[in-house]
């Protein structure tokens, strides 16, 4: 199994939508890219903590390609919009791509390249490309929240 790693906006919405893809295997979501070690959601909803709310993906390689996980993301949500998913506005709601290898940043600046190349949003892509320090996972009741509660606003399609 690979991993990558996503931050879209609400991760509840984003984790719903990778889950539905073959070839992925577990999501876990949970915060990265900040400076507060061990953050809780109450912290870093506050946007004081640096850290993006994020999916960590497993998946097979051999079923589906870091390259397609890219597509999907961009998908996923409006990676032209700057630090806002819809309704949810701050930092913690950047559209990134954490990337833990030379391999999957080269994947990623390509994919963000080819993309803005053909034009397909009428923005520039405004996704930030950074390597993962420390992905700390969310609490209990924040994996698979749309399973548990249903759906509810949360800025993904």
């Amino acid at each position: 199994m690979a991993t990558a790693i996503f931050g879209a906006g609400c991760f509840w919405g984003v984790e719903a939508f990778f889950e539905r893809f073959e070839g992925v295997t577990q999501t876990r979501v949970g915060y990265t890219g900040g400076k507060v070690k061990d953050p809780v959601y109450e912290q870093v909803k506050t946007g004081d903590t640096g850290h993006a709310e994020a999916v960590k993906i497993e998946y097979d390689p051999s079923v589906i390609t870091y390259n397609e996980l890219i597509n999907i993301f961009f998908e996923a949500h409006d990676p032209t919009s700057k630090n806002q998913q819809g309704g949810d506005v701050g930092h913690q709601y950047r559209s990134a791509i954490f990337y833990s290898d030379a391999s999957q940043k080269f994947i990623a600046e390509e994919k963000v390249k080819e993309w803005n190349e053909k034009s397909i949003f009428k923005r520039p892509i405004v996704t930030e490309i950074v390597k993962v320090d420390t992905f700390y996972e969310a609490e209990e009741d924040h994996q698979k929240y749309f399973q548990k509660h249903g759906s509810v606003a949360c800025g993904i399609s």
